[in-house]
């Protein structure tokens, strides 16, 4: 998925990544640390060749902690759960509620990670993700994180489900004009993954984003509604606004189309020439005033036929 988040970065689909990704993920995030820890052991190497023994060990004890350890705990922190692999593998690292980890839940994943990844070679990890349910390691268990997936295929998108019948229609009157649209596509997205959500993951993100359309509206939730429901409720009102704008500006286009396809409501002509025959010949009176236009009189007080427009043949 294409940045299917809230406005608060909240992701709205949590789908557990399986293994196989995750390992690829990890695979090349280790690669690229591997290769700056290289680069900068052998940077430091030439700038210390002058240093003791101990001062070299503590200076590569250092580079192992800042590269190996505070690299990827600063990447994913200023990436709010996205690494360089997770990123191509179309992971994210989030809170167990959703929401995007902060520094806290980085530096323990990071910390755990020393332990089980690099110590162990991936084992532990490996074995702690097989045996999870939701494929988390002994790094997202203590720090309350879990790896999703983003990317979902176009080809599973739901449609938004229908609200209860007993709400169809409750909320014509709302004023929907200050909801932003960051806060529409939450709710949609919300609403078509809801039933894939842990029930009470789902239950709370539907609580914050009705409280927030709530206070977007100006109304409160009424009593007795569940979140859920009141959130279907609203975007099935907006739908039938938007669908009843469509068919009025649809039947509006429609009545200024004549029968062949012609405008008909065009500016109509004034003066004289809006309905003189061909052939008429305006008074001057006529042509300042406004008046009916009279044809001219012929020799002997006779007047001509008012010309077709056609002239005989020869």
């Amino acid at each position: 998925m294409s940045e299917l988040v809230t406005g608060d970065a909240v992701v709205l689909g949590l789908r557990p990544a399986k293994l196989p990704s995750r390992a690829l993920a990890l695979a090349i995030d280790l690669a690229v640390v591997g290769a700056a820890f290289v680069l900068v052991s052998i940077g430091l190497a030439v700038a210390t060749a002058t240093l003791d023994d101990a001062a070299l060990a503590a200076v590569s004890v250092a580079a192992f902690l800042l590269v190996l350890v505070g690299g990827p705990i600063a990447v994913e922190t200023l990436s709010h759960g996205r690494s360089l692999g997770k990123l191509a593998c179309g992971l994210r690292v989030v809170r167990d509620d959703g929401g995007p980890i902060r520094f806290r839940h980085a530096l323990v994943r990071g910390a755990m990670g020393v332990v089980e990844i690099l110590m162990t070679l991936g084992v532990v990890a490996c074995i702690a993700s097989l045996v999870s349910a939701r494929g988390r390691r002994l790094g997202d268990v203590f720090a309350g994180t879990l790896v999703v997936r983003e990317r979902v295929p176009a080809g599973r998108a739901a449609a938004v489900p229908p609200p209860p019948p007993w709400l169809v229609g409750r909320f014509a009157g709302l004023d929907l004009s200050a909801v932003p649209d960051s806060l529409w596509l939450a709710v949609r997205q919300y609403l078509t993954r809801m039933h894939q959500l842990d029930a009470q993951v789902g239950w709370s993100m539907a609580e914050r984003l009705a409280g927030e359309l709530a206070e977007r509206t100006g109304v409160p939730v009424p009593e007795g509604v569940p979140a859920g429901a009141y959130l279907a409720a609203v975007v099935n009102e907006r739908q039938a606004r938007d669908a009843r704008r469509l068919f009025v500006a649809a039947q509006d286009g429609a009545a200024r189309v004549g029968s062949e396809g012609r405008v008909v409501d065009q500016a109509p002509v004034s003066g004289a020439a809006a309905w003189a025959p061909v052939g008429a010949v305006p008074s001057a009176g006529a042509a300042g005033a406004g008046a009916p236009v009279q044809p001219a009189e012929a020799e002997g007080g006779q007047v001509p036929p008012a010309a077709t427009g056609f002239a005989p043949p020869a």
